[in-house]
């Protein structure tokens, strides 16, 4: 009888000492991590704002790669969410969602030298009010760094249990900010170095339009003097066959850029045209999207720098013939193919052909950090002229040429379907033309503009699929 009243004693002792430790423990936990990029805190603070890239970077799938993401809510900042579940009880179910963002993401230029991003989080970790916060700072003399501090807080009340979970803080919430934050940093090297805060892009929706186009080449070192030649060039080949056919061309030149080199820029130079039906050599043809070849044809004719090289039949170069992209053959150098449809990215540029570029690689920035994704082999990025430039009678400049640049973008890799508008679209930001404070056209260093001096191509003939 005695041994049970000291074991029935000794047991109130451990209730009672595990009562008041538990009461003098915390009602609350921290925990954080820092890390130092080599990235504007712009595109750090886009990828951070929206769940798109999520999956790329999360420690989930380390933990199991059968994990599934779902997204919801807003496409981007407050109210987006991502589900996520998984038979591993390391991950189990769970869901973040965007609580707040500071400042805004249009108020996020070069001055600003901090932001603040909360995910409230709901998953099977003990306690409440739990929210990750990450605080984006910007660093470095040149203000191009940004250090990441992502940390987690819960409460946990008068729950003893919960408050003894705190004892647990560095395991699963720990590795998780800890691993996803490497991620997170390998996600962000993946994005070019530039600055797109100047960008306003629009999502487009485009439909196919039939075109004649020829494939070509400059050195880079002729400068914007080679890329005129070779695009008067083009056109003039376009047009003749134009006239050949009996069609007209409908739209302004459409350049889709092949390979961008360090020493070589391959394009094709394309103009719609009023007809998709073509009578080529007798024979009525009905033109069609390009396909990329098949991996067995890509293995027995590699392709060239042109997409419309080595045709794979061997009737190769016949008018009224096939290329190995499907191409209808109109003559040597002419093709004609469904050009555009499907969504893309539009951002305008006013200036000199030479921005073009830059713009190009401000857009594949701005799709990376909001995870639009997109493939320059299969749907090529393309620019339109929308209105060439003015000059005077001594050949001067007096309006700069405006141009309309398109990205295609396609749903993420786990179904996620695409926003129907980019953020600013959302937020009614217009997409001014640019021009300097006495009413002048801008240089052609000038960061791009967005596209409101620019009519809208896509939105009621044309936008280029870029294939």
């Amino acid at each position: 009888m005695m041994r049970v009243l000291e074991f029935i004693v000794a047991l109130l002792i451990v209730v009672v000492v595990g009562v008041v430790v538990g009461v003098i423990m915390p009602g609350s936990g921290h925990v954080e991590r820092s890390l130092v990029v080599s990235k504007d805190l712009r595109q750090v603070y886009d990828v951070v704002n929206n769940f798109r890239t999520f999956p790329d970077y999360s420690v989930l799938r380390a933990y199991d790669s059968r994990t599934k993401f779902t997204l919801s809510g807003s496409a981007y900042g407050p109210g987006s969410e991502i589900g996520w579940s998984s038979e591993d009880e390391k991950v189990g179910d769970g869901k973040l969602t965007i609580a707040s963002s500071q400042p805004e993401f249009d108020k996020i230029d070069p001055s600003v030298n901090s932001a603040q991003i909360v995910w409230n989080v709901d998953n099977a970790w003990k306690g409440s009010d739990k929210h990750f916060t990450l605080d984006l700072l910007r660093q470095g003399n040149t203000g191009k760094l940004t250090k990441i501090t992502w940390s987690y807080d819960v409460t946990y009340g008068f729950s003893l249990v919960a408050r003894y979970s705190n004892m647990y803080i560095h395991g699963q919430p720990d590795a998780f900010i800890q691993y996803s934050l490497n991620n997170l940093q390998n996600v962000l090297a993946a994005v070019p170095n530039i600055d797109y805060s100047a960008l306003d892009p629009y999502i487009v929706q485009t439909k196919q339009t039939p075109v004649l186009f020829v494939s070509t080449s400059m050195k880079r070192k002729d400068g914007l003097d080679g890329l005129n030649e070779a695009t008067d060039a083009a056109v003039k080949q376009i047009e003749d066959a134009a006239k050949k056919l009996g069609v007209h061309t409908t739209g302004p030149r459409v350049i889709f850029t092949t390979n961008y080199g360090d020493e070589t820029y391959t394009f094709d130079v394309a103009e719609p045209i009023d007809s998709a039906s073509l009578n080529v050599g007798g024979q009525s043809y009905q033109l069609a999207a390009p396909t990329p070849p098949s991996l067995a044809d890509q293995t027995a004719a590699p392709a060239s720098s042109s997409t419309t090289a080595a045709p794979a039949n061997a009737d190769a170069n016949q008018p009224g013939s096939k290329d190995r992209y499907g191409n209808l053959i109109i003559d040597n150098n002419v093709r004609g193919m469904l050009a555009y449809g499907g969504p893309a990215l539009e951002a305008p540029w006013n200036g000199t052909a030479a921005g073009v570029p830059q713009t190009r690689d401000m857009l594949k920035a701005y799709a990376q950090t909001h995870g639009y994704k997109y493939d320059e082999v299969t749907n090529r990025l393309y620019d339109i002229l929308t209105q060439p430039d003015v000059k005077d009678a001594s050949g001067a400049i007096t309006t700069y040429a405006q141009y309309a640049v398109y990205l295609p973008i396609s749903d993420s890799a786990d179904g996620a379907a695409l926003p129907q508008q980019t953020p600013e679209q959302q937020a009614g930001i217009k997409q001014p033309g640019i021009l300097n404070a006495n009413g002048q056209p801008a240089s052609s260093g000038t960061a791009p503009a967005p596209a409101g001096t620019a009519p809208a191509p896509a939105s009621t003939a044309a936008a280029p699929a870029g294939k």
